[in-house]
């Protein structure tokens, strides 16, 4: 996934990538009930044809090939390169033959028109620079009466970001949310993606919020270190700490994230949107 309006947030940033790799199980597991959420509501078929869009380091990507069992074709894409390598050791290391991975801006895909049967995006759709113009290349490359299924972020009045990016804005004076941050709960509220969808030229758009466990297993401190590496739209704002305050700020997060950690677990409850539209 990108964020084309801000030059600051850079998703192929060695940091992130190194993060990415180092903190891959974890990753992985804390993203796994997102993941089947989205899987489940695309609804996929054998023999299908699906593109993943921003799919970062494989995810749904590498779970719908999995289900698809061998047969038809995944096509995972995004405009960073670097998480595309870890996409495509991962697919490798299950031996699956039927997903690909190609660098691809969603804006103007390098795809034939009326190629896909299914078409799926998590976490990827807030960060479009020109969603309208995202929505209709999505438009063009879905097969008429195809599904799109796409995931985002719910509002940011939520565990994962209250214990932390609140946790900064409540302890360091003046702190504010850079734009590429606000950006991620851009379709927080219902109704906003589906209307954006049917403004596109899909059809039966709806989208609902939904809950599901997001949780993240290993310490807290673990966590503390892999979400600022990972979560570039906020960098800008981790960045702006002063170093004085950084100690004061990392021991305020450590706490409220400690109050969620049980059984070797941090346990959040991720509030996040589900939308889907019909070509």
């Amino acid at each position: 996934m990108t964020d084309q309006n801000d030059p600051q947030t850079n998703w192929n940033a060695f940091g992130r990538v190194n993060a990415s790799q180092r903190f891959r199980a974890p990753s992985a597991a804390m993203g796994r009930a997102m993941t089947e959420a989205i899987v489940a509501e695309v609804q996929v078929e054998p023999g299908m044809a699906v593109l993943d869009i921003a799919c970062g380091t494989g995810e749904p990507a590498i779970s719908i090939a999995t289900r698809l069992n061998g047969s038809g074709k995944v096509v995972g894409c995004d405009i960073s390169p670097g998480p595309l390598k870890i996409a495509e050791q991962r697919a490798s290391e299950r031996g699956l033959a039927n997903v690909e991975f190609v660098p691809a801006d969603v804006h103007a895909l390098p795809f034939a028109d009326a190629s896909f049967d299914r078409i799926t995006c998590r976490l990827g759709v807030m960060f479009f620079a020109d969603p309208a113009r995202a929505f209709r290349e999505l438009h063009r490359v879905l097969k008429p009466g195809a599904r799109l299924t796409i995931l985002a972020w719910g509002p940011m009045q939520q565990p994962y970001f209250e214990t932390t990016v609140g946790t900064i804005l409540a302890h360091v004076p003046g702190a504010t949310v850079p734009p590429s941050g606000a950006a991620m709960f851009k379709y927080g509220q219902p109704g906003t993606l589906s209307s954006a969808l049917r403004a596109a030229g899909f059809a039966h758009a709806k989208d609902r919020l939904a809950h599901v466990p997001w949780n993240w297993p290993g310490t807290p401190q673990e966590f503390w270190e892999y979400f600022q590496e990972v979560t570039v739209p906020f960098k800008p704002m981790f960045d702006a700490i002063p170093p004085d305050r950084r100690d004061h700020v990392n021991h305020a997060v450590l706490e409220a994230l400690s109050r969620r950690y049980s059984d070797e677990e941090v346990k959040f409850d991720a509030v996040i949107v589900l939308a889907s539209a019909i070509r």
